[in-house]
C-alpha cells in the first residue's frame, strides 16, 4: 500500500469522525453571539476588541476541561455529576444551567428570526422564529444527531469568512492592535452590560455539556474502529 492511498484513508477517515465536536464547538458562534458582537461594536467600535484575548482562552480552557472529563469518565456532564457527586450537586447545576440554556436557546431563534426579517422586510421576525423552531424541532426528532452533524459540518466552512471579511475594506492595523491589547473601560452600565453579554455569550451554558458528551463519543468511535 503505498503512501498517497495511506494518506488518502487517513483523511477520509479523519473526515467521517469529524463532525460533533467541531459543530459542538461552531455553535458557540451562535446568532444570539453574533447579535451581541454587532451591538458591541455599532456601539462602542473597538473598544470591546481587548475582551477577544481575555474570553478565547477562558471559552478554550472550559472546553478543553470538558473534553477531557467525557475522555476520562466516559460519561457526559450530568452523568459524572450524577455518578461522583452527592445528588444535590446536580440538581443545583440542573436549576442553575437550565433556564440560561433555554434563554440562550430563546435569544439564537429570536436572532436567526431577525435575519430573516433583513432579508424579507415584508415578513416579520416572529413568522421566521417559528419556522426556524419547527425546523429545528422536526430535525431533532426525525433524524438522530450524527447525521444532522455529518451535514451541519460543512456549513461550518462559512466561518471561514470571518477571515476574509476584515480585508475587504481598508483599516487602521494600528488602531486594531492597540485596541486589542489596551483594554478601554467605561464605568457605565451600557458598557458594563456588554461587556456582561461578551463574556456570557461566548462562553454559553451548553458547551459544558455538549462538548464533553460528544467529544468523548468522537474519541470512543475512533477507539473502537
Amino acid at each position: 500500500m503505498t503512501n498517497k492511498i495511506k494518506l488518502k484513508r487517513r483523511f477520509f477517515r479523519f473526515w467521517k469522525l469529524l463532525g460533533p465536536g467541531l459543530v459542538t464547538g461552531a455553535s458557540d458562534d451562535d446568532p444570539s453571539g453574533i447579535a451581541t458582537y454587532s451591538q458591541a461594536g455599532a456601539a462602542y467600535g473597538l473598544s470591546t476588541l481587548w475582551t477577544g484575548i481575555i474570553a478565547f482562552p477562558l471559552m478554550a480552557v472550559i472546553q478543553q476541561m470538558c473534553a477531557r472529563i467525557g475522555l476520562v469518565t466516559s460519561h457526559g456532564l450530568t452523568g459524572t455529576l450524577k455518578k461522583n457527586y452527592p445528588k444535590p450537586i446536580l440538581y443545583l447545576v440542573l436549576l442553575f444551567s437550565f433556564p440560561a440554556i433555554v434563554m440562550n436557546i430563546g435569544a439564537d431563534i429570536a436572532g436567526m428570526g431577525a435575519v430573516g426579517n433583513l432579508l424579507f422586510p415584508s415578513i416579520e421576525a416572529t413568522y421566521f422564529s417559528v419556522l426556524f423552531t419547527t425546523i429545528l424541532l422536526g430535525l431533532m426528532i426525525y433524524l438522530p444527531y450524527h447525521k444532522i452533524a455529518a451535514i451541519l459540518k460543512y456549513l461550518c466552512i462559512v466561518l471561514l469568512v470571518y477571515l476574509i471579511v476584515p480585508f475587504l475594506s481598508k483599516q487602521d492595523w494600528w488602531q486594531i492592535l492597540k485596541s486589542a491589547v489596551i483594554p478601554t473601560i467605561k464605568f457605565d452600565k451600557d458598557f458594563i452590560g456588554i461587556l456582561v453579554g461578551i463574556l456570557g455569550t461566548t462562553i454559553s451554558p451548553y458547551l459544558f455539556f455538549g462538548k464533553l458528551q460528544w467529544k468523548w463519543r468522537k474519541w470512543n468511535t475512533r477507539k473502537n474502529t
